[in-house]
């Protein structure tokens, strides 16, 4: 389907366009199971979380945080 099928979509403000791509989003994430992820995304995934697990006493603080995103600029 495109745009061009549904000729109100073409009348509406750019906000009002927002808003509908909005509630799309909102409509198509409410279910979860309409959306395959992809096996490498679930290994990615479980990679994270692994090395997270493994290395929680490395997370650094906000403050410390803020320091290395301001020495970047």
């Amino acid at each position: 389907m495109r745009v061009t099928d549904i000729p109100e979509i073409s009348k509406l403000s750019t906000p009002e366009k927002i808003l509908l791509v909005e509630d799309l989003w909102d409509a198509i994430a409410s279910d979860e199971s309409g959306v395959p992820v992809p096996q490498s995304h679930r290994e990615e995934l479980d990679r994270r979380l692994k090395k997270h697990k493994s290395a929680q006493g490395e997370l650094l603080s906000l403050e410390e945080l803020r320091t290395r995103i301001e020495r970047r600029k």
